[in-house]
């Protein structure tokens, strides 16, 4: 009797260990992230490099938007969140220094928006001429459910019929199959047209695409400027690019995926010029890509993305708008403090069944998120969300993603800040 009770006493002790492990990670500390410990040893201003990163932001949008302007047809509020995060961005610090002042003008003269919209109306009426007038994820939703419906019919009468169950286990097989070969199937056949259109499109359409490209050179030289002029070591400020078109840029890595590539990329310094030295107080932290898991669980996480426009019903997701939420961050730590969270019972590939490049997380630096975990949180026992978390990117960063689990789905009044 008594080891049953010292069984009990070990069982409740490890979950609550368990639960408080969970919920560690964002609870507030005093502890700075990268960030901060960076412009603090530089001795720059609070925000000069999230500055930075929301410039990197429009030019790593604009670059995937010129390489891969396909992925983007049909996709209008997907683009429209965009435009609207570049010209709150363009707004904001156009007042800054008179290098801003000029990018925004450069923004404006070139019409870059007129750029992008033009761009993708042309490549939507290529794509109607060859028979595509929609999104391929839409049409693989469509056609996932045109054929399940009536797989699921033909079970649901066979099951009233009297036959024996083994002849019904292969035909609940082949349903479960159908619509992941359908998806494959789909995706299979974007691939193809992307691939045999491609350089068509670039072609025909050369002269705006470098225009918009000569303007992400503009913002790459802008922001190495100013990092050059605050004595930033350009050797801590990576990022990726789907091309290599710009210069004064470092090749750290390269990966090709699904028919793109991306580049991983680093600031070169002017000829001549000797790099800056990383301050001895932060050198160990920036050139270690991990921190250990105890200094990990004390720091307050702040790159948080939020899934937004999500299409989908019953936890899964079918199509998503990711948006940074870093001005978020404190208010998101808050409310993952009063969650409780317990792991999703599905895999990844069954919540977000359409993740690839064409609809993915991103991290800061421009790559594809790898979702490691997915938790389902449950705040005060009235509202419960997807929290999707990411492994460790290249550039030493984590990305957390939080997501409604259906389109229509209720908001507590006091979350819709978060998720609204």
């Amino acid at each position: 009797m008594k080891k049953n009770e010292n069984d009990k006493s070990e069982n409740t002790d490890t979950s609550e260990k368990d639960e408080e492990e969970k919920s560690k990670i964002f609870k507030k500390s005093k502890k700075k992230s990268q960030g901060q410990v960076l412009q603090e040893a530089l001795g720059l201003e609070q925000g000069t490099l999230e500055t930075i990163e929301k410039k990197l932001f429009i030019a790593r949008f604009l670059d995937y938007f010129s390489e891969e302007t396909l992925d983007f047809i049909y996709k209008d509020k997907a683009i429209n969140n965009y435009k609207e995060q570049i010209a709150e961005i363009l707004d904001k610090h156009a007042t800054e220094n008179e290098e801003d002042k000029l990018l925004k003008q450069s923004y404006e003269n070139k019409e870059i928006i007129q750029i992008v919209d033009q761009l993708k109306t042309n490549a939507e009426n290529m794509a109607s001429e060859k028979g595509i007038d929609k999104p391929f994820d839409k049409r693989m939703r469509n056609l996932s459910i045109i054929v399940s419906i009536p797989m699921f019919a033909l079970i649901l009468i066979l099951t009233f019929l009297p036959i024996d169950t083994l002849f019904l286990f292969p035909l609940l097989c082949v349903f479960c199959m159908v619509p992941t070969l359908i998806r494959s199937y789909i995706v299979k056949k974007w691939q193809a047209f992307k691939e045999e259109n491609k350089m068509d499109y670039y072609t025909e359409n050369r002269e705006d695409i470098m225009i918009l490209k000569g303007y992400v050179g503009e913002i790459l030289e802008n922001i190495r400027a100013r990092l050059i002029e605050l004595k930033v070591p350009l050797q801590l400020i990576k990022f990726v690019l789907h091309s290599r078109d710009y210069d004064n840029l470092k090749l750290i890595n390269q990966k090709s995926q699904k028919g793109t590539t991306q580049y991983y990329l680093s600031f070169e310094y002017p000829e001549g010029m000797e790099p800056f030295t990383i301050p001895e107080t932060i050198a160990a932290k920036f050139t270690q890509p991990t921190e250990s898991s105890s200094e990990q669980s004390e720091t307050p996480e702040k790159n948080f993305i939020v899934l937004k426009e999500i299409k989908g019903k019953d936890g899964v997701i079918e199509s998503f708008v990711p948006t940074l939420k870093d001005n978020k961050a404190e208010e998101i730590n808050d409310l993952l403090n009063e969650c409780d969270f317990t792991k999703a019972t599905e895999d990844i590939s069954i919540i977000l069944p359409n993740y690839s490049p064409e609809m993915a997380i991103y991290c800061i630096c421009g790559e594809i998120v790898e979702v490691e975990n997915v938790q389902v949180c449950n705040w005060k026992e009235d509202f419960k969300f997807y929290l999707f978390e990411g492994g460790m990117c290249d550039c030493g960063e984590k990305v957390y993603a939080l997501s409604l689990m259906d389109e229509e789905q209720e908001v507590p009044d006091k979350l819709e800040g978060i998720f609204k």
